[in-house]
């Protein structure tokens, strides 16, 4: 009996007893409670295989053989969706820049094909703002190409010649589709006809300048071959400008030059720089020096005005003195205003 009790009592501490660490049966033990094999990522498939599945959780196989379904890390998600949101972004860009490149290419190769044709061919020329060239002239130095169309055309180049001319003081070119070309000019106006000594003393040449001081053209005889190809407005504001008058022997203008003589460059400063009704009455400016410039009015009184100096100080004492002496003075001078001097009928 007694033997009998101790075989019980250590049978019962042995079952009692936990299996050692690292033993066989310890392993089998946990790996029975945990459900999973002691080989972590891999599960088991219907015939006893273990395999893996994302995340690193395995579930064994059921007893009808039909695996399990298991869980993965929201994070892997996550990431995974932003990867195919990314390649479907890459898609879309891709298919975007190949249709904008096809259209950029198909409105090239279209330029170029129109740029190279007969189409917008210029057949109308439309020039405005002139008045004292006429139109032979104006085709002469426009110079358009009989040839050319309003794409092929050099705007530049024709506003560059017509400005050459001295009574070109700006210019525009515009095109006017299907088959216009616009030309617009701004002439400069006659100022002043200077009557300049021919370079033998022996006769007077008359020269249309400029308020600029640019020298515009010799005017000539409206009765010569080249008056009958002159503009007929030429002559018409000529006879209605100023004249300069007994300029000195020397004087030397060129056509689209500025003057740079001193006489005649003071007599035009003087008339420019009125401001009373004196200086609509003017016609006539003797100008054989600074000095000695005289202003002859439209009533044929003679004015010693001198230099351009206190202009407005000269005017008010001359408008003063005709005031006072209505119709009755030939001769006022004011070179010296704090003195001036006039002499009666």
């Amino acid at each position: 009996m007694a033997s009998n009790s101790r075989r019980k009592s250590a049978s019962s501490d042995s079952n009692r007893r936990p299996p050692a660490r690292g033993s066989a049966s310890g392993r089998n033990a946990r790996g029975m409670r945990s459900g999973t094999p002691s080989r972590q990522g891999t599960r088991r498939s219907s015939q006893g295989e273990w395999r893996a599945v994302p995340g690193g959780r395995y579930d064994a196989p059921t007893s009808s053989g039909r695996q399990r379904l298991s869980s993965v890390r929201v994070g892997d998600l996550d990431r995974l969706g932003r990867q195919g949101r990314a390649q479907a972004r890459y898609r879309r860009y891709l298919v975007r820049l190949a249709i904008i490149v096809g259209i950029a290419a198909a409105l090239v190769i279209g330029a170029v094909v129109v740029y190279n044709s007969s189409l917008f061919s210029i057949k109308n020329v439309n020039v405005t703002g002139v008045e004292h060239l006429t139109s032979e002239e104006m085709s002469a130095l426009a110079g358009v190409p009989s040839d050319t169309t309003l794409l092929r055309v050099d705007a530049a180049a024709i506003e560059n010649r017509l400005k050459q001319d001295a009574w070109v003081q700006d210019v525009q070119v515009n095109r006017i589709f299907p088959d216009t070309l616009e030309i617009a000019v701004t002439e400069r106006q006659i100022a002043a006809v200077v009557e300049v000594p021919t370079s033998d003393g022996k006769s007077i040449q008359p020269w249309a300048i400029a308020s600029d001081h640019m020298w515009l053209m010799p005017i000539p005889d409206r009765e010569s071959e080249a008056g009958q190809r002159t503009s007929a407005k030429v002559y018409e504001d000529a006879d209605a400008a100023l004249h300069i008058k007994e300029v000195p022997f020397g004087t030397n203008p060129q056509v689209g030059a500025y003057c740079t003589d001193d006489s005649v460059l003071n007599a035009l400063d003087i008339v420019s720089g009125m401001t009373t009704e004196l200086a609509g009455r003017v016609k006539t400016v003797y100008a054989d020096g600074v000095e000695e410039t005289r202003l002859v009015l439209d009533n044929n009184v003679e004015i010693a005005f001198g230099s351009a100096d206190n202009i407005r100080d000269k005017e008010r004492v001359a408008l003063g003195i005709m005031e006072q002496h209505p119709d009755s003075v030939a001769y006022i001078n004011v070179r010296d205003p704090a003195s001036p001097t006039y002499r009666a009928l």
